[in-house]
């Protein structure tokens, strides 16, 4: 991943830092619509909805006035849904350069002038969803033809440079088996990779949950396997400590102790905040304190580890380590991509 100029890296974790003490978000995600261009089977935003109360692009300033994270989500839904949506990140970034912004996305509307737009806008990072490296992808997000646009359309935009799009593969009892071949087809794209857990407090299905012993087993094998690509690989972005965490989540069936409401919340397409977008206890948005007195502080969930919670699910001094590793540490990712694919043959 490409990192941030010195400068703008120091303001990113000096205000994370100074809202951990000031007990302000260090990340909030933005659900600027609940429409999506999918239906995914692991997901509660499929499929078109009512968007007459979606907030005006000036309307996200006021709440980066108020909550002043260090780094905001941009997401739904389908943000590309929103013909406004580079006025929406025009307005949440300041003259600093901060918020470290990240666009969550599907990329079923994505293009190349889209994407260089965005990036002029000020996003930082592009999170792309990938359940499957090949047209089972499609099935899974009810899309067809989505796993041949981004095959299509990755290798162009990688090709600037930029290096800030990252795959984002939430694992689930399908897609176990093909975690690495995952991070292979991220490899042959030139892009990045991450990995997150599924939740079943979303949809309700218990269905894609690994938890039988021989599932756990592939499960740890495969991660396993992740964790020893990762010095080398360097596409590979999850710490090693939130890979372990993902793991325990599933042999565990949950994990407790979530901070959602006092680390992390969710502004909804609407204007409330949430703790979490599957924690539906709505406040306005001078109302975090209310919020961490009355959900945070005797919350008793365990059902998820999403990929926000786990990046901030943990010790000051430890957070504090793996942000300056992740900002200043990494060596240039470029040699690795010259390399031939690992092991695993993508198909």
């Amino acid at each position: 991943m490409h990192r941030l100029p010195f400068t703008e890296s120091v303001r990113v974790i000096g205000r994370s830092m100074g809202n951990w003490f000031a007990e302000r978000p260090l990340v909030v995600s933005f659900e600027v619509t609940d429409s999506c261009t999918c239906n995914c089977r692991h997901c509660d935003h499929g499929g078109p909805k009512n968007r007459a109360g979606e907030m005006r692009p000036d309307d996200y300033r006021r709440y980066m006035e108020i909550l002043r994270p260090g780094a905001v989500q941009v997401s739904g839904g389908e943000p590309l849904l929103r013909e406004d949506i580079v006025e929406v990140i025009k307005n949440i970034k300041e003259p600093s350069g901060l918020p470290y912004t990240i666009l969550v996305s599907n990329w079923s509307l994505m293009t190349e002038e889209k994407y260089l737009t965005l990036r002029d806008a000020g996003v930082n990072q592009f999170s792309v969803s990938l359940d499957f490296p090949d047209e089972r992808h499609d099935g899974f997000r009810g899309y067809p033809g989505l796993f041949a646009k981004l095959d299509e359309l990755m290798p162009v935009l990688a090709a600037y440079g930029y290096d800030d799009v990252v795959l984002n593969t939430c694992i689930t009892k399908e897609n176990l088996p093909y975690v690495n071949d995952c991070a292979d087809r991220a490899k042959e794209w030139g892009v990045n990779m991450s990995y997150s857990a599924y939740s079943p407090r979303r949809t309700g299905e218990r269905e894609l949950f690994p938890d039988d012993p021989e599932e756990l087993k592939l499960l740890r094998d495969e991660l396993e396997r992740v964790k020893s690509r990762m010095d080398a690989s360097n596409w590979i972005v999850n710490n090693e400590t939130t890979i372990d965490a993902t793991y325990e989540y599933f042999v565990n069936g949950g994990t407790p102790s979530c901070m959602a409401g006092k680390r992390f919340l969710v502004v909804t397409a609407d204007g409330y905040l949430q703790p979490c977008s599957m924690q539906f206890h709505k406040y306005d948005v001078t109302e975090q304190k209310k919020m961490i007195d009355e959900f945070t502080n005797h919350n008793d969930c365990d059902e998820c580890y999403v990929a926000i919670r786990s990046y901030l699910d943990k010790g000051f001094w430890q957070l504090l380590f793996e942000s300056v590793g992740g900002h200043f540490g990494f060596k240039s990712r470029k040699a690795y991509r010259n390399q031939p694919v690992d092991e695993a043959v993508v198909s």
